[in-house]
């Protein structure tokens, strides 16, 4: 497989704050030679592994407020950047951006690192795919935290709010994602939002940030709806972990109603925790979301203080 891609330079991503993580890239089979970067960090024997999956426009750095506290369990932390995204190769071809892509090369992921046991961490996009990975391999996964996301199943009506974002995303190619993410979170300093820059020099670099609310299944038989309904099914009756919610109530897109109806359906979910002031990307507002998800999870830190 030859695709060609742009690699974002090293320089980019020097200094940003409250990130002081190296990447680890990776070769997947199946992709050729395109590079996938992700954090990963803690002992790879440990008892638990988070899979930390951001969504669109952003990147691992989204999670940067969790890390911490999910270490502080003795856990391994692992935060990829999807293709097209952060410090991973970004195809040039909008073409080859598919929801089969994404999928298969978080599939890859973790079957390269041989991920066990799993809790998934998922938002937004992060979701929209994580979602569909434990019904193939149950046995990895023990935990799932979700927060503003959806099973893009094809078969209910897209949100208001998320049509108004395709349409805007769409006139929008080169949309600047920091100050986007800005508004959407203004408790961040200039050097936070500036950092969702970081990995797109140019528009050249955006195809996968342009791609992603056209690849949301908006009929039965669209891309991945398919396995979404799947998913679901796999949710509602299968689903033999623990599970925890939060939910940023000021999201216009994945708000309040749509995570109440995937609550529904999340097998033995407890009650939501809703945030009234955090919005769509509700990991920066993750120091207040890590610690009650990992009680209900059972997972408490090493010296007790990541689990009070």
């Amino acid at each position: 497989m030859t695709v060609e891609a742009l690699r974002t330079p090293e320089d980019r991503f020097r200094d940003l704050p409250g990130f002081p993580y190296a990447p680890r890239y990776l070769s997947l089979e199946g992709f050729g030679d395109l590079r996938l970067a992700c954090i990963d960090e803690g002992p790879h024997d440990a008892a638990t592994t988070f899979l930390c999956l951001h969504g669109q426009p952003t990147w691992s750095y989204l999670y940067r407020r969790m890390i911490p506290i999910f270490r502080a369990t003795g856990a391994r932390v692992v935060a990829p950047d999807f293709f097209g995204f952060g410090r991973s190769d970004k195809p040039i071809d909008d073409a080859v951006y598919t929801f089969d892509f994404h999928r298969r090369s978080l599939l890859a992921l973790i079957a390269t690192l041989d991920l066990r046991p799993v809790v998934l961490v998922v938002q937004d996009w992060g979701g929209l795919l994580g979602l569909t990975l434990p019904m193939e391999m149950p046995q990895r996964f023990r935990g799932l935290l979700v927060m503003n996301t959806a099973l893009g199943t094809g078969d209910t009506d897209l949100s208001e709010g998320f049509l108004a974002w395709r349409a805007w995303s769409n006139a929008h190619p080169d949309m600047a994602i920091g100050r986007m993410i800005g508004r959407a979170c203004p408790h961040l300093s200039p050097a936070e939002a500036a950092a969702y820059d970081a990995p797109y020099p140019d528009a050249r670099y955006k195809a996968g940030v342009r791609r992603f609310p056209n690849l949301v299944p908006d009929r039965p038989d669209a891309p991945g709806a398919a396995l979404s309904r799947q998913a679901r099914d796999f949710w509602q009756n299968d689903w033999a972990g623990s599970s925890f919610m939060a939910i940023g109530a000021k999201d216009p897109v994945l708000g309040e109603p749509t995570m109440r109806a995937l609550h529904r359906v999340i097998r033995n979910c407890p009650e939501p925790l809703v945030l009234p002031e955090a919005g769509h990307f509700a990991q920066e507002w993750g120091e207040q979301i890590a610690p009650p998800a990992l009680r209900a999870l059972g997972l408490v830190g090493a010296e007790g203080g990541a689990g009070r």
